[in-house]
């Protein structure tokens, strides 16, 4: 039985790391300006294209930072719209993605159970120089592609604020 504890010893001290690493890290963050400014574009996109719709806009944490509901938007826009941003940032991917990779019969479909988990375009995920920043998410036009392409405005619009 000795032996059997040097060598579970060893095997520990084999996955440990030879030098020591730092124990803190740094994140970059959308602020809450950068984060308006987003969700108004968004919102304008689909007010020109004729919908009436609500953006969440989260922080890297999936936490909403921003939500506009327009005036006439339903009262489920709100619910889904941060769910899809939600969604988004905690799979870093977009909605529509995850929505064709969930389909019944899929590995994935499962993820469909999940609280929050919401399949359907209109979520994006807001990168700039490979860092997630956060997501946006769009809820109340006429599909998941029109949802899409207002989130899309709503991050070319902060594009230039958030590059480094």
């Amino acid at each position: 039985m000795p032996a059997a504890k040097y060598l579970f010893g060893l095997l520990l001290v084999s996955v440990l790391p030879c030098h020591a690493q730092n124990g803190t890290f740094q994140s970059r963050s959308l602020t809450p300006e950068t984060a308006l400014a987003a969700a108004r574009a968004a919102l304008d996109a689909c007010r020109k294209q004729g919908f009436q719709v609500a953006v969440a806009v989260t922080d890297r944490a999936g936490i909403t930072q921003v939500l506009l509901r327009d005036r006439f938007a339903g009262p489920h826009t709100v619910e889904v719209a941060s769910d899809k941003a939600w969604t988004a940032v905690s799979f870093r991917t977009s909605t529509s993605t995850l929505a064709a990779e969930t389909q019944p019969g899929r590995p994935m479909s499962g993820l469909r159970n999940l609280p929050r988990f919401l399949a359907a375009g209109g979520g994006q995920v807001i990168e700039a120089g490979g860092t997630v920043l956060g997501a946006i998410g769009v809820s109340g036009g006429p599909g998941g592609e029109a949802d899409d392409s207002c989130a899309v405005a709503g991050i070319k619009a902060i594009g230039d604020a958030i590059e480094f």
